[in-house]
This record gives C-alpha cells, sequence and structure tokens, in this order.
C-alpha cells in the first residue's frame, strides 16, 4: 500500500471500535476491551493490570460516563467498590471483543508500526517472530492483522 494514500487522514481505530461496540452491544453482548497499560496516558488501577495488560468491561452497565472518542476512551467504573476515573489513549486498545463469545476486532499494537508493516517487504515479515504479550492468555498468537469473510 502507498503510504501517501493514507497522508492527511486520521486515524481509523475510533471510528471502528464504535462501529465494533455498537455491534456488540446491540446483539446484547458484553464489549470487552483489551489495553496495553504500559502505553503513555493509560490510565487504570495498577492493580488490576496483569502481565502488562488489562481487560475492561465496557457495558453501560459497568461504566459511567462513556466517551468512545477520537483520541481515547474515558468512562468512570468501580474498583473494588472505589470509583476511579479510566483513560485509554486508542493507540493502547489492542482489541475489542464480545465476553460472551469472543467476537471482535483486533487492532494492531501501535498504528505506526502497522503502518511501515505495510510498507514493508513481504519477505521480511515472514521471518520475524510476532510480538509476545509475555502472559499465558487466551487470546491465539498471530502475526500482522487480516481481514476475513465471514458468512
Amino acid at each position: 500500500m502507498d503510504t501517501n494514500e493514507n497522508a492527511g487522514m486520521t486515524s481509523n481505530r475510533p471510528y471502528l471500535l464504535r462501529a465494533i461496540y455498537d455491534w456488540i452491544s446491540d446483539n446484547g453482548f458484553t464489549p470487552y476491551v483489551l489495553v496495553d497499560a504500559n502505553q503513555p496516558g493509560v490510565q487504570v488501577p495498577a492493580h488490576v493490570v496483569k502481565n502488562g495488560q488489562v481487560v475492561l468491561n465496557l457495558a453501560m452497565r459497568a461504566v459511567a460516563n462513556l466517551d468512545l472518542g477520537n483520541d481515547r476512551i474515558t468512562f468512570q467504573a468501580r474498583f473494588s467498590g472505589v470509583s476511579q476515573s479510566i483513560a485509554i489513549p486508542m493507540h493502547a486498545v489492542l482489541a475489542l471483543y464480545a465476553q460472551e463469545n469472543g467476537q471482535g476486532m483486533m487492532f494492531p499494537a501501535d498504528e505506526s508500526e502497522a503502518l511501515s508493516a505495510n510498507t514493508s517487504d513481504p519477505a521480511d515479515e515472514a521471518n520475524e517472530a510476532p510480538p509476545q504479550a509475555g502472559g499465558d492468555d487466551d487470546r491465539p498468537k498471530r502475526g500482522a492483522p487480516h481481514l476475513r469473510v465471514v458468512k
């Protein structure tokens, strides 16, 4: 892909995130967000971070004042009975999925890395191992994101 095609355009991540959130909610499922807690600007209680990541319930019944903005996700949530202000920069969102069935979308760990990967030689990418989160989570370990037609 020619990087000039993206010149002057904003990130599509917040738009995709809002669409996936609406799709999950409209189907009666619970939207969960997977966050890279090590990214700058992430404000979450330290005790909920595991292996540098945190999974948060974004259902309207679980949070207050949810704002899925273009730069960040912000909301109020209770942790151990204490209300906390949460802020998640868009670049720190790794995935948004339905808790009940895992359907949703994974996002590249860093948009600038994803952009440079699109302009690099595919032979180089084949030799690189995908980054590991360092945990024994349930998510499948994958290389570059791809789209799949679901019928």
